[in-house]
């Protein structure tokens, strides 16, 4: 487990250099006192460790730019993978702020040892109105183009990256699809339409990631109920992170078949192998026994199949609520 003392730690990814795993995390002072104020406040920190479990904190990776930057606001979640040339690419969320509402691009940094980061100078990606949903209407409150999962494409022709987005049409509270770019090199992106369909049940579909537990490929995102469609909270259904099973890593993915993996207690889960070659999936504690906001990253949860179902296998571990 990790507990920053001074700070709420929440949405995170994590890297693995073959020694070490290293977690990067969007972190905010806990002298904020409200923890909804984190968001506007957030930078990227980072920790490593040798066993999912012990972490040591090291050297905040990324802060937001003096303005005006399309990440002079703050910086929030992303990914890292290792390119071709062995360099380090950390891509983020860079967020702005246009006449008080939140504007997300996407925007990378790179480095050598995981250690000191570079940022590119300006933002790599944005939105496409072509397919997505922009800022300045009134459908939503901020526009959604944000927590870059960048994977390898399977048959090794350049890059892809899974984003939280919103379609341009549908429902106002039933528009959250995948989005999708494309790259050759890491630097230069094409964005291309949405890997999944609006009308799925989601408002927004967060901190997406594709990941393989026993050689059975899901896709994992989390959304929390407020952010339900009205159709589906009606259902009485609760949030979480959600998984989706699917034949390819690059979709297309059927969200409305998504199913619960955890309660509302834990949110941005990741899956990865531990040394022994066991799935676990981490997440962030979103609250305790009694909903108050906790801001800390769990010990790893082994998880299995059980009958088709993608499961927790140590039981206890997942029942916080």
């Amino acid at each position: 487990m990790l507990r920053l003392p001074g700070a709420w730690l929440w949405d995170f990814w994590l890297a693995d250099d073959g020694d070490r795993y290293h977690v990067f995390f969007l972190f905010a002072s806990r002298a904020l006192q409200n923890e909804q104020r984190r968001h506007r406040r957030a930078a990227i920190g980072h920790a490593v460790s040798d066993d999912l479990c012990n972490w040591v904190q090291v050297s905040d990776a990324l802060a937001s730019a003096d303005g005006p930057a399309f990440d002079d606001l703050a910086t929030w979640t992303g990914s890292v993978v290792r390119g071709h040339d062995d360099h380090w690419w950390l891509f983020y969320t860079g967020v702005t702020l246009i006449d008080e509402q939140m504007r997300q691009s996407i925007g990378a940094a790179t480095s050598t040892d995981l250690e000191v980061w570079h940022k590119e100078p300006t933002s790599l990606i944005t939105a496409d109105d072509r397919w997505y949903e922009r800022l300045g209407g009134d459908t939503w409150y901020e526009e959604a183009w944000r927590d870059p999962w960048v994977l390898a494409d399977p048959a090794r022709d350049g890059w892809h990256m899974l984003i939280t987005a919103r379609a341009n049409h549908g429902p106002a509270d039933d528009r959250g699809v995948i989005g999708h770019a494309v790259s050759p090199d890491l630097q230069r992106w094409e964005v291309r339409p949405p890997l999944s369909k609006p009308g799925s049940g989601f408002g927004h579909i967060e901190v997406p990631q594709v990941a393989s537990v026993d050689g059975r490929l899901v896709l994992l995102f989390s959304c929390l109920d407020p952010q339900f469609s009205a159709a589906r909270r009606a259902t009485g259904a609760t949030g979480g992170i959600f998984y989706v099973p699917t034949d390819s890593p690059t979709g297309p993915f059927d969200i409305a078949a998504a199913r619960p993996l955890t309660s509302d207690a834990f949110y941005c889960g990741r899956l990865v192998d531990d040394r022994s070659g066991q799935p676990v999936l981490l997440a962030f504690l979103y609250h305790d026994q009694a909903r108050q906001f906790l801001g800390e990253l769990s010990d790893p949860m082994p998880v299995g199949w059980d009958n088709g179902e993608l499961k927790i296998t140590n039981e206890g571990q997942e029942d916080r609520s």
